[in-house]
């Protein structure tokens, strides 16, 4: 086999690469602050609703994408219940553009970035924001001095398993904006093209390839993260 020829990637390829990475950064960044706000109120109130709302938090995981993007065409489309009147008063649209291809990937991708923000506030010490606040710290400032800083690899950590989720969502996003090349065609959908194309093994193999070092680079990161963590509050618990 000639690896010379095999990891030459057409412009296709390199294209479905760029909208992925634009499309899963912008879906993590945009939902990371709901996601710290959620992860903070799951970890730290009491509340009625809670576990409803950690239930619909937690819906994309157990739904089939499809689902996720079917509900997402009939909410947010051209013609949807919210999306028609976006189209009308702001000339927008998430229907057939990147722009939903990152929703359908926040979407799918918030449940994992929530669950790890929330663990690592809840790992951090209690006693450490008590002690702020009777000091005479707000409750934001307490949060943003104390408990952020030391649930920060947390937040990163979940950052990057969002993005490493984006990058492999499907279902929801070709059910809600389509396979459209150069517009709505990230690593999977372009996979699933080749792999119907004859003659394109090759093409989908390689950004198989992309997508397994993507992904295992980013689980490695993570785990790290998650280690390191530990590491560091229970330093600070020793401490204190």
């Amino acid at each position: 086999m000639d690896w010379q020829m095999f990891f030459h990637f057409s412009p296709a390829e390199l294209n479905a690469i760029a909208l992925s990475v634009k499309v899963a950064l912008v879906s993590v960044l945009a939902g990371l602050p709901w996601a710290i706000l959620v992860a903070w109120l799951l970890a730290r109130k009491d509340f009625w609703g809670k576990s409803l709302l950690n239930g619909i938090i937690h819906l994309p995981l157990v739904l089939p994408p499809v689902v996720v993007g079917y509900l997402l065409l009939i909410a947010m489309g051209r013609n949807g219940i919210i999306g028609r009147y976006l189209l009308q008063w702001f000339d927008f649209s998430f229907g057939f553009s990147w722009y939903g291809a990152a929703l359908a990937s926040a979407i799918v991708s918030f449940p994992l970035v929530v669950r790890s923000i929330r663990l690592a506030i809840e790992n951090v010490d209690f006693k450490l924001e008590q002690a702020a606040r009777t000091l005479g710290a707000s409750a934001l400032k307490t949060f943003f001095t104390i408990t952020l800083p030391l649930a920060l690899p947390g937040v990163l950590a979940g950052v990057i398993l969002g993005f490493a989720r984006s990058l492999g969502e499907f279902g929801a996003t070709i059910t809600f904006v389509s396979n459209i090349p150069k517009v709505t065609q990230t690593i999977p959908l372009a996979m699933f093209s080749f792999i119907e194309t004859p003659g394109a093994e090759s093409a989908a193999a390689r950004l198989c390839l992309i997508a397994i070092a993507i992904a295992l680079i980013s689980l490695l990161i993570s785990e790290w993260l998650a280690k390191y963590t530990q590491k560091r509050l229970g330093q600070s618990n020793v401490r204190n």
